[in-house]
């Protein structure tokens, strides 16, 4: 076998494993009965799905839930619109995530990310994610061997608006770039997509219990865009579309203490194939041809299943955050991903500081299944309140 062969086994082997962790975190948990779940385990895949990680950790803290979160330097991923609520005029963080540390020790997720404020009304921001695969030594029998660092990017631009009082909208556009075979696999290339992301936030004074509260809402359609392909063009691969929804709550527990609780939902906006195993090669072709506005808006009745199925791929999640003082924080959350669709289950906790220009987070991932992947997952950011400088 060649060295070349070797290396797209390999590499294949190792990007199935990578997508099927993001995507099914939970199923390699246990063993799963088929006939316990009705033969519909039918976890839906696309390609590029470290679009998908959760990149800082405040969303991560809490239950990966932030897309109707009280406006932060980290909004870009979940919700580009809520810089136009956001209360200073320029900012930035970085983040990081050491990934599947349990099975790996060099797949990490880079994240930098950062707003500047135009006028009252508007906000530009962008960001940047990295994500490496790890190094990977090939060799052949007799021969010297090499290494090859496949990795993954995307960099994205925002702009937000308000749009009245209360409610505001912003746009994002990104590249996504997707290096898996290091030029070293003839008549295979790096995988290249542009996507957008369509987001929406609203906010509105309330009172609950006597106290100052804010309840807040939004909607994100994120990474809209063309297929991938990593072959020139010969097969295509969607990629992770996905519309994420929410509400929250604010309030203010006396002058010192506050809470704040987000709620989301989330779902894949690309098609589900037929339950594995039972897919002929032209119905294989045949969803995978299927033009991006047409599986956006089939996702939601093409599950074998039909409507069952349709909402066993809604996932869930639900964060909690305490602040002291706008010093010093507590975060809690939970993650579920029904068992059909990669039984995703876990807690997460984490804090946050804030000293003067800079602020401190780190989150945790807490499994509720054995042999989790993603077991003791840590990220940690670190961010700058810019105005401070001046």
């Amino acid at each position: 076998m060649t060295t070349q062969i070797k290396f797209f086994l390999r590499r294949v082997g190792i990007m199935v494993f990578i997508s099927c962790v993001l995507a099914t975190a939970g199923v390699a948990q246990r063993e799963i009965d088929l006939n316990e779940l009705g033969g519909q385990v039918n976890i839906i895949s696309t390609a590029v799905p470290f679009l998908g990680i959760t990149p800082d950790s405040r969303a991560g803290a809490m239950g990966n839930a932030g897309v109707a979160s009280t406006p932060s330097v980290h909004a870009q991923h979940v919700n580009p619109a809520q810089f136009a609520f956001i209360s200073g005029n320029q900012g930035a963080a970085m983040s990081y995530t050491p990934w599947l540390r349990k099975l790996v020790s060099d797949i990490n997720m880079y994240y930098l990310t950062g707003y500047t404020r135009i006028d009252e009304l508007q906000v530009v921001s962008a960001s940047l994610r990295y994500f490496t695969l790890g190094e990977i030594f090939i060799t052949d029998t007799g021969q010297d061997g090499y290494h090859v660092k496949p990795n993954e990017f995307a960099i994205d631009v925002a702009y937000s608006r308000l749009l009245s009082e209360r409610f505001s909208g912003a746009v994002a556009f990104r590249y996504i770039r997707s290096d898996l075979y290091g030029g070293m696999v003839e008549n295979m290339e790096a995988g290249n997509s542009f996507a957008a992301d369509l987001a929406f936030y609203f906010q509105t004074p309330t009172e609950l219990i006597g106290n100052n509260s804010v309840f807040t809402s939004g909607i994100n359609i994120s990474n809209i865009g063309n297929k991938i392909s990593y072959d020139g063009g010969d097969t295509r691969q969607f990629i992770p579309t996905n519309l994420r929804l929410g509400v929250g709550l604010s309030t203010d527990l006396d002058a010192f203490n506050s809470l704040n609780v987000s709620f989301d939902a989330m779902k894949l906006l690309v098609p589900t194939p037929g339950v594995a195993g039972d897919m002929t090669r032209e119905e294989y072709f045949r969803i995978n041809d299927m033009s991006v506005t047409s599986a956006m808006f089939r996702s939601f009745t093409d599950a074998p299943g039909g409507f069952k199925e349709e909402m066993q791929e809604i996932a869930y999640a639900i964060g909690l955050e305490y602040w002291y003082d706008q010093q010093f924080a507590i975060r809690a959350g939970y993650f579920h991903e029904h068992e059909n669709k990669g039984n995703r289950k876990h807690f997460t906790a984490g804090i946050g500081l804030k000293f003067n220009m800079l602020s401190l987070d780190a989150s945790y991932i807490i499994p509720v299944v054995q042999n989790n992947p993603l077991a003791n997952t840590v990220r940690f950011s670190l961010g700058i309140d810019i105005d401070q400088l001046r």
